[in-house]
């Protein structure tokens, strides 16, 4: 069997900071797309791996297909998403949302209401994506009505969607960081109040003065009432087009599968178009290829409903599937596991094992994509040295989740900063500086680390420090 050379640590860095080089001109100077960047990158930790470390193809593709597959299912949501909005929009399920939202939701208080109600349904469900799939692109709609910035609306979703995928026990990441750190789950979520809980309510005080200065401006009475009257010009509005939502958000709080869950909700939703606004099965059948098509005569209207489709997404895919050929052939050389070794070398004390947690998570995520694959890879790694500082698991499984859940929509080559990104219309570089939540959570990490509060200490260091390698070791 062939053996390959691993990398030291001078190698792993100098190679990701000639990469990291390569993205940052190929992105702010060249303004070439992300997907061809990140290709290239991984062509380039490819060649390094044959020629320096003895790697083969062969191998090397085995990683790619390995790291591709792990993504298959999200990708998958990804799809269905897009012809969820498509039949959604053309049923009027989407209409009647933005019907109702811009008669009864106070304009005053929108951004906070999206941030706390997009928080509920997160929190019931356990998914952000579901989240921001079906609630959160209403609120797009009802934002656009009220005259308020497309990018800042789509913040505050995700402060709210992220906020309640992180703090839910129903949530696959919130398991999975307790998992991998060896924490009970409800001792992680209680952990994470310290540092989410203060950047969440900070981020309703921004949120709140921010929607207040749009309501004093004035509303465009006008448009709204235009917006509402070209709706029930273009559509038959009725409640039971609520259906859709109120069904999918129903089967995902009863942990129904998420991909079977949508694809119902957009049957459902095609239904209803056959029933209500009269649509033929080729008309809907379009809609969840291409995407709905209107012309109402009003084209601020006519932007808001013109959208959706499984072919909306394939730039996200494409993305998707780049990022994680990048990650799998920095993964499965060695590279990665070199640079992350290179990370734990300095840690001296508390400070310095979150701040090298913090860096170590974020770095993966960064070059993955994946907050999946960083707490797999994080978590165990890191378990032996909060042992050694008498620190409890739950102190790194916070900070996974601190840097990891948060982190990835805030990335616009990962799949959630994608999906993010393609549902509700807005970049991720014009919503991130309004995510507050995303990035203060770090803060908190990074000031509790260095000034030693809101750190949980083991009191018992034997029996529990071994439970907690062994639930680390099984994972």
């Amino acid at each position: 069997m062939k053996e390959f050379r691993t990398p030291s640590i001078k190698e792993a860095v100098l190679l990701v900071a000639v990469i990291a080089v390569f993205l940052f001109i190929g992105i702010t100077q060249w303004h070439a797309p992300t997907s061809v960047l990140l290709i290239i990158s991984a062509a380039i930790a490819a060649v390094y791996a044959m020629v320096r470390l003895g790697y083969d193809w062969g191998t090397i593709q085995e990683g790619i297909v390995s790291s591709i597959s792990t993504v298959i299912p999200s990708l998958l949501i990804l799809l269905t998403v897009g012809a969820l909005i498509g039949t959604w929009v053309q049923s009027g399920t989407v209409p009647v949302m933005i019907y109702y939202g811009l008669k009864f939701l106070p304009p005053h208080f929108f951004l906070a209401a999206v941030v706390l109600i997009a928080a509920l349904v997160s929190l019931a469900t356990g998914t952000s994506w579901g989240t921001v799939g079906t609630v959160g692109v209403a609120f797009m709609g009802i934002s656009a009505g009220l005259g308020i910035p497309a990018h800042i609306t789509a913040g505050a979703i995700v402060v709210g969607a992220f906020f309640g995928d992180k703090m839910s026990p129903l949530s696959d990441t919130t398991n999975l960081a307790a998992a991998v750190s060896g924490s009970d789950l409800f001792d992680h979520i209680k952990h994470m109040l310290l540092t989410t809980g203060p950047a969440m309510l900070i981020s309703l005080v921004i949120f709140g003065f921010i929607g207040y200065g749009y309501g004093n401006q004035g509303l465009d009475i006008a448009r709204i009432q235009t917006v509402n009257e070209t709706l029930q010009a273009s559509f038959n509005l009725n409640p039971l087009l609520l259906l859709p939502p109120v069904l999918v958000i129903y089967l995902v709080i009863k942990r129904k599968p998420v991909l079977p869950v949508l694809f119902l909700g957009t049957i459902l939703a095609g239904f209803l178009g056959l029933l209500f606004q009269g649509a033929s099965l080729p008309e809907i059948l379009n809609a969840m290829s291409s995407g709905f098509s209107i012309n109402t005569g009003e084209v601020f209207v006519d932007k808001l409903l013109n959208r959706g489709g499984i072919m909306s997404m394939t730039g996200t895919t494409v993305l998707v599937l780049a990022a994680v050929t990048f990650g799998g052939v920095m993964r499965h050389t060695g590279i990665l596991g070199a640079l992350l070794t290179g990370m734990t070398s300095f840690v001296r004390g508390t400070g310095s094992l979150i701040f090298a947690t913090v860096l170590a998570n974020s770095a993966v995520v960064l070059m993955t994509g994946s907050c999946y694959v960083s707490m797999s890879l994080i978590g165990p790694l890191f378990a032996p040295l909060y042992d050694r500082f008498n620190l409890a698991r739950q102190n790194l499984s916070r900070t996974l989740e601190d840097t990891g859940t948060v982190l990835v929509p805030l990335i616009p080559w990962s799949i959630t900063g994608g999906f993010v990104a393609e549902t509700l219309g807005v970049p991720v570089t014009a919503y991130l500086p309004f995510a507050f939540m995303c990035y203060l959570s770090i803060v908190f990490a990074l000031v509790y680390g260095f000034t030693g509060k809101a750190i949980v200490y083991n009191t018992q260091t034997g029996e529990n420090s071994g439970a907690n390698r062994a639930a680390v070791e099984t994972v």
